[in-house]
C-alpha cells in the first residue's frame, strides 16, 4: 500500500509536469523547486563526540488549477551525511511528522554515515462549489497558530523554534472545509487522524476567525487526539507594537491543562536600516516545571505526537534582527527556560545572494547545568547543546 501510494503520487506529480512543459512558453510555470543544503560542525558534548554533517533537500512543488478544481503536490528528496552516526541535532535533517495517516514517505539508502529518504510533503485535492467554500482532501498544511514562535495554540505540527532552516510547514494528513462568509470572516472544519507511539486517535476541530477594526479574533474547540479542548486567540495593534496571544484549555487524562503564549514585536528604523525585535513568553501545563519532571515529559503521549516545541513549563524567546545592507543582515535568537535557567543562543549572518538564492551562516550554543547524575539525567533543557555551526544555501526556481 505504502509503494503504490508513493508511485502515485509519483505519477501525478510527472503528469502536472509534463502539462506544464508540453504548455505554451508565455503560460506562467506551475511547477517550482526548492534546494538546500547545510553543511554543518557541532563540537562534543557528554553524549555524543563533534561531528562534521551535511543535510540537503531537494524540493518539487506543483498546484494546479481547473475553473474550481485545485491540487497541490510537494515531493522531496532528503539527503544526511555524516562524519559520525550520532544525532544531528536542534531538528536539523529530521522529516517533519505528527503522526499522519498516510505513509507517503520511504527510506532509499541508510547507513552508516549516509540517510537518502523520499516523501509527499503535500498530495492534496480541493473543490470549490461556490467562491466563498473550499473542500479539500489529502495531504495539507494547515496553521492555526497566532504567536510567531511558541505556538501552543496550533494543533497542527508545529515546529521548533530553534530550527533556521524550516521554509515550509509540515502537511498533515485532513479533510477540510473553509468557508468566507465575510471578506474578512472564516470558518475553518478540519478533521485528521493520526497514527503515533499513543496509538490511532482523532481529531476533529472548528475554528471561526473575524476581524474587528485592527484585531484579528479566532477561536477553536472539539476534539484534540480524543481530549476535549477549546482555545481563543487575538492579535492586533498598540500604538507602534503589534501584540499576539493565544491560549488553550484542554482536559488530558482527567486533568485541566492551559497552555497560553503572548508576545510583542516591533519594526524600527535605525541609521536607515530595519531594526526587528520580537519577544515572547508561554506558559505550558503540559512542560515540566522542573529538571525532575523532564522524564515524566518525554515519555508523555502529548510529547510522542510532537505536540511539544519546547520542554520547560515556562520559557521566552526574544529575536533580533537588523538590515546591515539591502543585501545583508544580522540576527540573534535567545530561547531561555525560566524553569531550570537554561540558555540557549544562536548569532547568524545571512546574504541575500539574489531574489531566489539566499545564504545563512550561524552558530548555536547552550548555557547551563550539564552535569548528569543517576537522578538528574538531563541536568538542564538546553546545557547539554554543544556548539554547532552551520552554513544554510537555499535556492528556489
Amino acid at each position: 500500500m505504502k509503494t503504490t501510494v508513493i508511485r502515485l503520487g509519483q505519477t501525478i506529480l510527472l503528469c502536472v509536469c509534463s502539462l506544464v512543459l508540453s504548455g505554451p512558453l508565455h503560460a506562467q510555470p506551475l511547477v517550482s523547486g526548492y534546494v538546500q543544503s547545510v553543511p554543518f560542525a557541532s563540537g562534543s558534548t557528554t553524549f555524543s563526540e563533534s561531528n562534521v554533517s551535511s543535510f540537503n533537500r531537494f524540493r518539487l512543488t506543483a498546484e494546479p488549477a481547473f475553473k474550481n478544481l485545485t491540487a497541490s503536490v510537494a515531493f522531496e528528496h532528503i539527503a544526511t551525511f555524516r562524519q559520525r552516526s550520532t544525532p544531528i541535532g536542534f531538528g536539523v535533517g529530521v522529516v517533519p511528522s505528527g503522526g499522519e495517516w498516510f505513509d507517503l514517505q520511504q527510506t532509499i539508502t541508510e547507513e552508516q554515515h549516509v540517510r537518502w529518504e523520499h516523501r509527499f510533503d503535500r498530495l492534496r485535492v480541493g473543490w470549490s462549489p461556490t467562491d466563498a467554500v473550499e473542500l479539500s482532501g489529502g495531504r495539507q498544511a494547515v496553521s492555526w497558530g497566532t504567536t510567531l514562535f511558541l505556538t501552543p495554540a496550533d494543533p497542527f505540527s508545529p515546529f521548533s523554534p530553534a530550527d533556521p532552516f524550516r521554509e515550509f510547514r509540515a502537511g498533515v494528513d485532513a479533510a477540510r472545509v473553509r468557508i468566507n462568509p465575510t471578506p474578512l470572516s472564516e470558518v475553518d472544519l478540519v478533521v485528521r487522524p493520526t497514527k503515533t507511539g499513543a496509538g490511532e486517535e482523532m481529531t476533529a476541530l472548528g475554528r471561526g476567525l473575524m476581524t474587528v477594526k485592527n484585531w484579528e479574533l479566532s477561536g477553536w474547540g472539539g476534539t484534540l487526539y480524543g481530549d476535549p479542548v477549546g482555545s481563543a486567540a487575538a492579535a492586533g495593534a498598540v500604538g507602534a507594537l503589534a501584540v499576539r496571544g493565544e491560549a488553550v484549555v484542554r482536559n488530558v487524562a482527567g486533568r485541566v491543562a492551559f497552555r497560553g503564549a503572548i508576545g510583542i514585536d516591533r519594526l524600527l528604523r535605525v541609521n536607515g536600516r530595519d531594526l526587528f525585535v520580537l519577544g515572547e513568553y508561554q506558559h505550558d501545563g503540559l512542560g515540566a516545571a522542573s529538571v525532575e519532571e523532564y522524564l515524566g515529559v518525554l515519555l508523555s503521549e502529548p510529547f510522542t505526537r510532537g505536540e511539544l516545541q519546547v520542554l520547560g513549563r515556562d520559557e521566552t524567546v526574544v529575536q533580533v534582527s537588523y538590515q546591515l545592507h539591502p543585501l545583508w543582515g544580522v540576527a540573534g535568537l535567545w530561547l531561555w527556560n525560566l524553569n531550570d535557567r537554561s540558555i540557549l543562543l544562536s548569532p547568524s549572518m545571512s546574504y541575500s545572494a539574489s531574489e531566489e538564492a539566499n545564504v545563512t551562516a550561524g552558530l548555536f550554543f547552550g548555557l547551563g547545568d550539564d552535569k548528569i547524575t543517576p537522578d538528574r539525567q538531563l541536568p538542564s533543557e538546553y546545557g547539554l547543546a554543544g556548539a554547532t555551526a552551520y552554513l544554510s544555501m537555499s535556492w528556489f526556481f
